[in-house]
């Protein structure tokens, strides 16, 4: 018969497994930070299709642990500060990476 003791810590066993599971590392988020990271991203993206001065297919955005990277091509500085900007207006950001470039024309 098996006793209540190993039952229990059976359970505890595999509780604390599936726990070390759902947690985050330096290098990769829990599954609850993994969710709030999309919603980020998505409205970071919403606002830019919503804003005339920034151009939501020439900015890429990617959101790691709540720092949010911006990346791509920018028409003029303007653009590359409203981006910015209106990451840095989102909730649950801590930070923003700017790695924008301007586009330079070829002559």
């Amino acid at each position: 018969m098996v006793s209540f003791k190993k039952i229990f810590v059976g359970i505890m066993v595999a509780g604390s497994l599936v726990a070390a599971g759902c947690a985050s590392t330096p290098r990769q988020e829990s599954f609850g930070e993994g969710v709030d990271d999309t919603v980020i991203t998505t409205k970071v993206k919403a606002l830019y299709v919503e804003d005339k001065a920034v151009s939501a297919l020439g900015v890429n955005v990617e959101t790691f642990k709540g720092t949010v990277q911006l990346s791509g091509f920018a028409n003029d500085q303007n653009e590359i500060n409203r981006a910015v900007e209106i990451a840095r207006s989102v909730k649950g950001v801590s930070s923003v990476k700017n790695d924008i470039r301007l586009k330079t024309s070829v002559k």
